[in-house]
């Protein structure tokens, strides 16, 4: 595959800008839930969407079009045009101002062809094609979303978005691109109308924290020492169905009909572990993000793009992950995931909260989370699909799946990021771990940038 490690380019910008709801919205408070509210959901998630020449879109600006779409899709989103602000007990609610999102309109000198043949991450330039616009990034009192749509020598063009986080999760943002798409494409109205409900995700009482032995008022640099900063490593890793079956080929009889996120994270945590060289008692965990809509038993609305997930959780020895087979860890992430589908069954708000709170704030956590479903390789605006879509990159706090055609093979792709010595071994564990699927195959590709 052709590398794009080497390729620079300068992007033209223009002054940023505020698009507001193209008609009048209401100016009232809208509580987040207190799953919003999460400490570990305050922060920014980038978001990039690459799309090629279309003929058939011959003669329209995609910055215009999505510009006039955002407007109006606003209308029906408008919290997002707001602002955050502290509440009472430090809780989060959205004064709905109607001041908009930011909106950056970009060209820059090259084509799509010189990404590559193939679009994952990390990629290159990624400062220039989402501009960090100075006081942008913060929580309270900025615009919730800042978007940059980027204009490519070929015709084609980039789509990159920056979302608060506490606004939406995944499957949230991708129904707020969606309906910019639908508008974008003609629509008057979004075909899913958006559900704010944030009231049904709130805990009925004061939430008292028993289990105390990993929970941290704020988010730990748990592995600062860890981490140079300058001596950080991104690589994507392709698992097709070939990775799979060598995976499968480790596992006892009994385990053969474990799903494929079970084993990509049961894989990717003991990989991860040896490469990162901890002392043999010290504890690991593995958390993934589980979107609950469908299983909670207050059943979610269609159309609630809030955070709707939460956060099992497994925990090993750094000695007991590593030395044990892979089946280990497995059984590990499967009785996690099973225990929390029975929670959910049953759980209050309260309880759900309280879980995800004492996830979230534990120590040396490595966080997944599966994107195969969320839908961002769906969003059209008019251009047809993207030839990649979803986040821009990960960090050593975590990953994401990523749906990802390998020459033609449907697989998922997962971005990685570890200091070099590290990366070294993880590479090393891994093709170790998929010895024995076709020889023929070359080992799960790898982009790098440092």
């Amino acid at each position: 595959m052709k590398s794009t490690q080497s390729l620079t380019f300068k992007v033209t910008r223009k002054n940023p800008e505020l698009i507001t709801p193209a008609k009048p919205t209401p100016h009232e408070f809208k509580p987040l839930s207190d799953i919003d509210n999460l400490e570990a959901l305050r922060r920014q998630i980038p978001v990039i969407q690459i799309y090629r020449r279309n003929p058939s879109a011959e003669g329209k600006d995609p910055v215009k079009v999505i510009r006039d779409a955002i407007a109006k899709t606003l209308v029906f989103y408008y919290p997002f045009a707001g602002r955050l602000r502290e509440g009472s007990g430090g809780k989060l609610v959205v004064e709905c101002t109607g001041e908009g999102v930011l909106f950056i309109e970009a060209d820059v000198d090259v084509t799509l062809q010189q990404f590559g043949d193939a679009f994952y991450p990390p990629f290159p330039c990624k400062e220039e094609l989402l501009y960090d616009v100075p006081a942008s990034a913060g929580v309270l009192h900025c615009p919730l979303l800042l978007i940059q749509v980027t204009r490519l020598k070929c015709g084609g063009f980039i789509f990159t978005l920056r979302h608060n986080h506490m606004m939406s999760d995944g499957i949230g943002g991708v129904q707020f691109m969606s309906a910019i798409g639908e508008v974008a494409r003609g629509a008057a109205i979004p075909s899913i109308p958006p559900v704010w409900d944030r009231h049904l995700l709130n805990a009925r009482e004061t939430l008292r924290v028993t289990c105390t032995n990993h929970v941290h008022t704020e988010i730990p640099d748990t592995e600062g020492t860890l981490t140079p900063p300058n001596d950080m490593v991104h690589r994507s890793f392709f698992f097709g169905a070939d990775e799979f079956t060598a995976l499968r080929s480790r596992l006892p009889l009994h385990l053969g009909g474990c799903s494929t996120f079970e084993l990509l994270t049961a894989c990717l945590w003991r990989c991860r572990t040896i490469a990162i060289s901890l002392q043999p008692n010290e504890e690991v965990k593995i958390a993934w993000a589980h979107n609950f809509r469908e299983q909670f038993n207050l059943l979610l609305p269609i159309g609630y793009y809030g955070n709707a997930i939460t956060f099992p959780i497994a925990i090993s020895t750094a000695e007991e992950l590593s030395r044990n087979p892979l089946h280990y860890a497995l059984e590990l992430v499967r009785e996690s995931k099973i225990k929390v589908m029975e929670e959910l069954k049953k759980s209050s708000v309260d309880q759900l909260v309280i879980r995800s709170k004492q996830t979230l704030f534990v120590e040396g956590i490595y966080l997944v989370s599966d994107l195969t479903r969320a839908g961002f390789e769906e969003v059209d605006f008019g251009w047809g699909k993207p030839v990649y879509g979803g986040p821009m990159e990960d960090t050593i706090f975590g990953s994401h799946y990523i749906p990802f055609k390998n020459n033609g093979e449907i697989g998922k792709i997962i971005p990685v990021c570890l200091p070099a010595n590290a990366m070294e071994m993880f590479v090393k564990e891994l093709e170790e771990m998929l010895k024995g699927r076709d020889h023929q195959k070359s080992t799960p590709f790898i982009k790098s940038a440092l």
